[in-house]
């Protein structure tokens, strides 16, 4: 009776391999399906025939490596959901008419009958009808981890799928945005940020003042979205508030905020390079407080009065602390478009943002 309490959970008389390894190929047809998993996701927000293909490419795959039929049954709800997503965005404006998804193997990791792959999304989603002016793409690279297990036979079943990014902003993911551990409640000194409304077409508030660079600001932004700038270091998956700020601070530097020195820990400091930097330099709550009490932004009424070089914040949980910080690198037709890290994202417009998280608190800042 012992011993038969130790017996592997098999069906009574079936073979049973001993523990699989994973060579080269399986790592590779890890990676060909980890590819088809969210090129499936990402299809299933485009408009045409490409969204419209009558079985997933992840139905291509079975034997050695497939997906299980719990993964099977969740793909295909998550699939559901993103068609409802792109049912949203077409309501605010947002259609794409073609993308292309990308997935690079980082990392595999195997213990007894469990694998874990890390992987790297990078995805370009081509706006349907942009006119001229318009930007042609958005795009993003997010961070993922895949669970397989082997069956009695040996074959890799994929059985979890984990978005790893702290910013959770893809707009091909379902998985909530990571809200921020609650701030530190500022003192009297630093004034809370007024809410920005969301609804369309409001009164333009144009730029008028010369004092920064703003366009510097945006080709800063644009060009570090992907490849990190090695002389400040990177916060994804580092710290609890992720790379979102700091990237933001490094743009606003690059087009003339100049360093405040001082304390770190001071909310009315602000400085920022290799070897350190202030809070409010890489804090979402505490940038706000400074860039407030400096004078250096002030608020808009509305998300949609952001022109470039301008910044926007959302609190994910309302909870009343800011979650994440973006710029605006773009603007056409009325439509700021923002670009930010953790998710790595260039050009996303604020509409889609709206549509895809109604229920967040937003805040717009003229800088």
């Amino acid at each position: 009776m012992a011993g038969a309490a130790l017996l592997p959970n098999w069906s009574a008389g079936a073979a049973v391999v001993d523990d699989p390894t994973v060579d080269a190929k399986t790592k590779a047809t890890f990676q060909r399906l980890a590819d088809a998993v969210f090129t499936d996701r990402t299809d299933a927000l485009v408009t045409g025939k490409q969204g419209n293909r009558q079985e997933p490419l992840t139905n291509g795959f079975s034997g050695d490596v497939k997906l299980s039929a719990g993964t099977a049954r969740t793909e295909d709800a998550t699939l559901s959901s993103l068609g409802q997503r792109k049912d949203k965005l077409a309501k605010a404006g947002e259609k794409y008419s073609k993308a292309a998804t990308t997935v690079t193997l980082n990392a595999t990791r195997v213990t007894g009958r469990t694998a874990k792959a890390a992987v790297t999304e990078t995805t370009t989603l081509t706006y349907a009808g942009a006119t001229a002016g318009q930007p042609k793409t958005t795009g993003f690279q997010a961070q993922h981890e895949l669970t397989f297990k082997a069956d009695r036979s040996g074959n890799w079943q994929l059985t979890g799928v984990t978005d790893t990014d702290q910013g959770g902003l893809a707009v091909n993911t379902l998985s909530k945005p990571v809200a921020s551990v609650k701030a530190t409640t500022a003192d009297d000194t630093m004034p809370n940020a007024a809410r920005a409304a969301t609804t369309r077409n409001p009164a333009a508030v144009p730029k008028t003042g010369t004092t920064y660079d703003y366009k510097a600001m945006a080709a800063y932004a644009e060009k570090y979205v992907y490849t990190y700038n090695k002389d400040y270091p990177d916060f994804n998956n580092h710290t609890a508030g992720g790379d979102c700020t700091n990237f933001v601070s490094q743009s606003l530097k690059a087009g003339g905020w100049k360093h405040v020195p001082g304390y770190v820990y001071d909310y009315t400091k602000w400085f920022g390079n290799a070897d350190i930097q202030s809070d409010s330099f890489v804090g979402v709550n505490e940038w706000s407080w400074f860039a407030q009490n400096s004078k250096r932004t002030t608020a808009l009424a509305n998300v949609y009065q952001l022109e470039v070089g301008d910044v926007l914040q959302m609190d994910f949980d309302r909870d009343g602390s800011k979650d994440h910080t973006m710029i605006v690198t773009y603007k056409a037709n009325g439509i700021p478009y923002v670009t930010y890290h953790s998710n790595n994202t260039l050009r996303r417009s604020v509409a889609s943002l709206v549509a895809s998280y109604p229920n967040a608190y937003y805040y717009a800042y003229r800088t």
